[in-house]
């Protein structure tokens, strides 16, 4: 017997939902049925309800797929972890299914989708949906993360740096590239995480992988204080700490991330995200389903 078509709503706050409408055309994911909150209350109030799809509940909750900005220093875990407590308080069910689509470092912000129910079934489409990040970079001195995680751990000449030269050297990443992952990444080595080894001392050695960048602009230049910022849109698999890395290696210099903000994430931007607080407050207005403690 053939699966049934997972069907699920794509929940945004109601301001984005008066400005991108019930449907929206997607290139990576197709038809994306965006719906408001409601969606949820009428499942809290009736978890009996039959799915859009015809599918029986699974995990707990009907499938839905939804977006948080996440906020600074909070980890893409511990953001999941508040999201499924604040929901299976709402529903009076202790085991829901919930999952994310793509793990943003404790130092980035932005856009965090998260899957739902059967939705979470979704979650590889979802992680193929393309990137938008906003990163601010410190020319002239790299840390073993490439990131705010560490302190420098060496400096570079800057002075012959400019504008002109930071343009021309940003058009190389343009495109197919290959990238070496950071150490300090998630990627496994021998079923080590590369993380794990480089915190330990252990040297990590990363194989390069494929990955697109479609755009890469400058947005932002103060070359007196070695600063600039870009808008990044590339393909699941980018580190732009790596890219970091590698735009000071292109200038003959260093380079490390001082922010990384996330804007897009397929059909999601940071308009269409909830904040923990206003997700919260929205669930907060109504009662538990049933009496089961959480």
């Amino acid at each position: 017997m053939a699966k049934k078509e997972i069907v699920t709503d794509y929940i945004v706050p109601t301001s984005a939902l008066n400005e991108c409408g019930v449907v929206e055309a997607n290139a990576t994911n197709g038809a994306v049925n965006f719906s408001s909150m409601d969606v949820l209350h009428q499942f809290i109030s009736n978890p009996e309800l039959p799915t859009a799809d015809g599918n029986p509940i699974a995990g707990g909750v009907i499938p839905l797929i939804m977006a948080f900005d996440k906020p600074l220093h909070m980890t893409s875990f511990q953001l999941v972890a508040r999201v499924r407590g604040l929901i299976s308080r709402a529903i009076g069910r202790r085991k829901i299914k919930i999952g994310h689509a793509g793990t943003l470092d404790p130092l980035a912000t932005g856009v965090m989708v998260i899957c739902l129910g059967r939705a979470t079934k979704l979650i590889e489409q979802m992680q193929a949906g393309v990137k938008e990040y906003y990163a601010t970079l410190q020319l002239g001195a790299t840390t073993p993360s490439f990131d705010l995680e560490h302190p420098i751990d060496q400096t570079y000449p800057t002075e012959h740096i400019t504008q002109e030269a930071i343009e021309a050297a940003l058009e190389q990443f343009k495109g197919d590239i290959m990238q070496v992952p950071p150490a300090f990444s998630a990627c496994k080595v021998e079923g080590k995480r590369a993380y794990d080894m480089a915190r330990n001392g252990e040297q990590v050695d990363l194989r390069a992988k494929p990955l697109r960048i479609d755009e890469i602009e400058m947005t932002e230049c103060d070359l007196e204080h070695h600063l600039i910022t870009l808008r990044v849109v590339c393909s699941k698999g980018t580190y732009i700490r790596a890219l970091a890395r590698d735009i000071g290696i292109a200038l003959n210099s260093g380079a490390h991330l001082t922010a990384l903000r996330r804007t897009r994430v397929g059909a999601f931007n940071l308009s269409r995200c909830f904040t923990l607080e206003a997700f919260e407050h929205e669930l907060k207005s109504h009662q538990p389903a049933t009496t089961e403690k959480i």
